[in-house]
């Protein structure tokens, strides 16, 4: 691409964008390892396959209410499924890019697509007109992997020194992270409507029956609620694959297929 910037500086620029996230992903991961053990009972051995082979984010974080609620493992699996399902539609607006490498490549790089290795990396590859292997994996292993997975280790670990987690007041910790997690998922009129009807669902049926079935049909009703929206009423202010959407999660650029020149 004619006029783009040396590789080098763009590789600076993408380390600097990434300073937050690796903060963050080492905050967010202490808070996972913590409500893991101290919530779900999780061992260190649970924790750390867990982030390394799900490495969820925040369907690990679901995954810890669920399991303290007694959802079935199956239904586990189809409700973080589900919350996952963002990562299609990822796979699909980063593909191009990878247009040309191997399937062991393809297949080792979608571990590691993650909100934030998406928002990082489109940007970058079009800072430097094409794709950046050392870009992505800075981005996914680097940036987002190896933060998150520390964190979460030391929130197990260190959760062993904390005896009572509700008298210092941690016990709220699961809640505030999920509640913090949605507000910034919420970009248009559909994601409001299934967080709030998923939140009003999920509490009265669990005061009327049980936390497993509140907390099933929340997970359930409000997406689908929310899916009723229409469209052209959604009001979305930041599309997933759009430059507004990496805007909104931290990174800069257009997001979107190479143009010819790029590839």
């Amino acid at each position: 691409m004619t006029g783009a910037p040396a590789v080098s500086t763009a590789r600076r620029q993408l380390a600097l964008d990434g300073l937050g996230i690796i903060l963050s992903g080492l905050g967010f991961g202490f808070v996972y390892g913590l409500a893991a053990r101290s919530d779900a009972g999780f061992s260190p051995i649970d924790v750390a396959a867990m982030s390394i082979f799900a490495f969820g984010g925040a369907a690990q974080f679901a995954a810890i209410g669920y399991v303290a609620s007694g959802v079935p493992w199956g239904v586990i699996g189809i409700l973080t499924g589900l919350l996952n399902a963002r990562h299609v539609l990822y796979s699909a607006a980063i593909a191009p890019w990878f247009r040309g490498r191997s399937f062991g490549e393809r297949a080792l790089a979608a571990h590691f697509l993650t909100d934030e290795s998406f928002a990082l990396s489109i940007p970058h590859f079009r800072r430097v007109g094409r794709f950046d292997g050392f870009g992505y994996w800075f981005a996914g292993v680097v940036v987002d992997f190896l933060p998150w997975v520390l964190g979460s280790m030391a929130g197990v670990l260190l959760g062993d020194a904390i005896v009572d987690p509700e008298r210092l007041g941690i016990d709220v910790i699961f809640a505030a992270a999920m509640a913090g997690l949605a507000v910034v998922l919420i970009t248009g009129r559909r994601e409001l409507v299934a967080a709030v009807v998923g939140a009003i669902v999920g509490v009265g049926v669990s005061l009327a029956v049980s936390t497993t079935v509140g907390v099933i049909a929340g997970g359930v009703v409000g997406p689908a609620v929310g899916l009723l929206v229409p469209a052209a009423k959604s009001g979305e202010t930041a599309p997933i694959g759009s430059e507004a959407s990496a805007e909104h999660y931290g990174a800069q650029g257009y997001i979107g297929e190479p143009k010819e020149e790029d590839a």
